[in-house]
């Protein structure tokens, strides 16, 4: 599976107002690993940049003023995200300012290009309802370090985002997935795995072990009057229970 990180800047808040994307940086994983490739530009927006989203990025105007303008690596952008899932935080946003930068093209939306979407914002709040849930509070909730950040970065974040979203679904592994070749590369396609060549270690309750859960097992049922489900009766026990050729 391809997936792109992908985050932005921006001149501002609002796309549909004329805002602009000023910067794009984006990071490559496969089969949940970093391939290491990325893509990264600061772009000449055409239009002064507001002062309160200077002060998030720290980007200024004079620092663009001999960047690329987004026609200029529109094509690149598209070629690096073809076909990908896109792991964005705040999806909307993002999306709603790439889209409105491919239609001042004539293009078609930028999420056209896209193999599907996961908004880590929308997942974190299904996870974490009613806590803070922006990238610095993931990053102190799940252990991921942001002490390198001191203002947004598109690369950066996007970077940081990957870590993120490693760690929020570090449960959804399979066994499988943890041991597919770390040398896949973009393209590489797993049509079959030979369960053979995994080396999986089962390991065993000892008879102590299997004692001590009976015993909690027990005091569960106890302190549940019997109404616990494993002490329950299966279908075919009851069935055989009521069947008179089974009485005495």
């Amino acid at each position: 599976m391809r997936q792109i990180i992908l985050d932005t800047e921006t001149t501002g808040l609002n796309a549909a107002t004329g805002d602009r994307v000023i910067e794009i940086g984006c990071v490559e994983m496969v089969n949940r690993r970093l391939t290491g490739r990325t893509l990264h530009f600061y772009i000449n927006p055409q239009r002064e940049i507001d002062a309160g989203a200077i002060a998030v990025h720290g980007i200024t105007n004079e620092f663009l003023v001999d960047k690329p303008v987004f026609s200029a690596v529109a094509n690149d952008i598209r070629d690096f995200v073809q076909d990908a899932e896109a792991i964005i935080h705040n999806a909307p946003f993002d999306l709603g300012f790439l889209d409105m930068e491919f239609k001042l093209l004539g293009l078609p939306p930028f999420r056209e290009h896209l193999g599907g979407v996961i908004d880590t914002l929308y997942e974190a709040r299904q996870m974490f309802p009613g806590k803070r849930n922006s990238l610095d509070a993931l990053c102190d909730r799940l252990g991921v370090s942001n002490s390198h950040r001191t203002l947004h970065g598109a690369l950066l974040d996007a970077e940081i985002l990957a870590e993120v979203y490693l760690a929020m679904t570090r449960g959804q592994n399979s066994l499988v997935i943890d041991m597919l070749d770390s040398s896949a590369t973009a393209g590489d396609a797993v049509d079959r795995i030979d369960f053979a060549t995994l080396d999986l270690i089962v390991r065993r309750a000892t008879d102590a072990e299997a004692e001590a859960h009976a015993q909690v097992l027990a005091g569960l049922d106890k302190a549940s009057g019997g109404k616990t489900v494993w002490t329950a009766p299966t279908a075919q026990e009851s069935s055989a229970t009521a069947d008179p050729a089974n009485k005495a």
